[in-house]
């Protein structure tokens, strides 16, 4: 039974979304072998400091062992090391960099076969999603993409309640969840619960998502 976790946002530091990764790691069981993506920045995250913080979270967690996937490895070598895993773990970014790696890499048909836990946080989630909403940084304006579509759903992360006026008039042409962070959607075999506060936007409104 595959389950997904889709976080809106973490501050790794502060740990905020600890309620989150803990649950996860009791749906695999205990002391999980976790395999990293983090593939959502154009550097592939590789900032010693930022993955030491990833790795010693997830080691704090109870994680038996942190593999994270080198882009460079063939997709033989990279269906080896997901078969191995009981826990993936995407990282932040941008929704944008991931889905294009995901797909070129074939990640996104080796992740419909996954038979685990898949955390995303972030861009992690929203990759995962059949869209999502992204901000423009020029114009801080948001707008819809097509993500991977391993999830049917649409989502936005990061909530806060100023983007409202944005969110509800794009709600207009299509619903999406918007997650703030240390929140997460639960997919589980098509059904979806929540951790913490989850909203919906729909038809121009916003709504508490109640499972």
């Amino acid at each position: 039974m595959q389950k997904v976790y889709l976080l809106g946002g973490e501050n790794i530091r502060k740990r905020d979304g600890l309620k989150v990764n803990q649950k996860a790691f009791n749906a695999t069981g205990g002391s999980p072998n976790v395999l990293v993506f983090s593939w959502a920045r154009a550097n592939f995250d590789q900032i010693y400091q930022r993955q030491k913080l990833v790795y010693n979270y997830l080691r704090n967690l109870g994680a038996n062992s942190v593999t994270v996937a080198d882009f460079s490895i063939s997709k033989q070598e990279l269906e080896e090391k997901i078969s191995q895993a009981n826990l993936i773990y995407l990282t932040g970014g941008s929704p944008s960099i991931l889905i294009e790696r995901f797909r070129r890499m074939t990640v996104d048909t080796l992740l419909k076969n996954f038979n685990g836990v898949i955390v995303g946080r972030s861009a992690g989630a929203l990759a995962l999603c059949k869209k999502c909403v992204v901000t423009i940084r020029a114009t801080k304006q948001v707008k819809m993409v097509d993500g991977l579509g391993l999830i049917d759903i649409a989502m936005s992360a990061h909530y806060a309640c100023k983007k409202d006026e944005q969110l509800k008039s794009l709600s207009i042409g299509e619903q999406f969840f918007s997650v703030p962070r240390g929140s997460a959607l639960v997919y589980t075999d098509g059904v979806l619960s929540c951790i913490n506060n989850v909203f919906l936007f729909k038809n121009g409104e916003r709504y508490t998502f109640l499972p």
